[in-house]
């Protein structure tokens, strides 16, 4: 490698040879090595905008890390009966399962492409629960998941699954508002 001075005060030219290729390329590979590495993100998705946004945020973090990306969908077990009896639940469960699996297919198709490897994954139980449990099992080296802001009266009726990963997650957590400042450029 050659550096030559130009006529503007202060720059240089660089020159390199085929002898300087594994230098260029140790360079290249200087933020692959940090410290700081992920290898898969969770990403919860209920198909809401906002979840969507959240997915947006997860999809360069993937990219630039290298990272797999797992888009998780959770059925809720809402166990309630209903006005006319009986509802058959292995079977409701099952449809809700089947919707979920195509929506995540259709989700990874029209969002994500080829930009980054993606696992879809549905299951059953409590949202909050199951978030956590899939990141210990995995494990998550991050969960990037969306909060919808909801307060007061609405916030103590309906919980809030975000909070719950929060405080249970056995990885760093990142949490995409609703409305906030974006840093995401579409």
């Amino acid at each position: 490698m050659k550096a030559k001075p130009t006529k503007r005060h202060g720059d240089v030219i660089l020159e390199f040879d085929t002898g300087d290729e594994p230098l260029l390329a140790a360079a290249g590979r200087v933020s692959a090595d940090s410290l700081f590495r992920l290898k898969r993100i969770l990403v919860p998705i209920d198909f809401s905008d906002c979840a969507k946004k959240a997915l947006r945020y997860a999809i360069p973090l993937a990219s630039q890390h290298r990272a797999a990306l797992t888009l998780l969908y959770v059925v809720p077990a809402n166990y309630a009966v209903g006005e006319y009896g009986g509802i058959d639940y292995g079977s409701l469960e099952a449809e809700m399962r089947a919707s979920g699996e195509r929506q995540l297919a259709s989700l990874i198709v029209d969002e994500i492409g080829d930009q980054v490897p993606v696992d879809p994954l549905v299951q059953c139980g409590s949202p909050a629960a199951e978030i956590v449990a899939v990141a210990r099992g995995m494990p998550a080296d991050l969960i990037v998941i969306s909060t919808h802001g909801r307060t007061g009266l609405k916030h103590v009726l309906l919980g809030s699954a975000a909070e719950y990963v929060v405080r249970h997650a056995p990885c760093p957590v990142l949490v995409v508002r609703e409305y906030e400042r974006e840093f995401v450029v579409e």
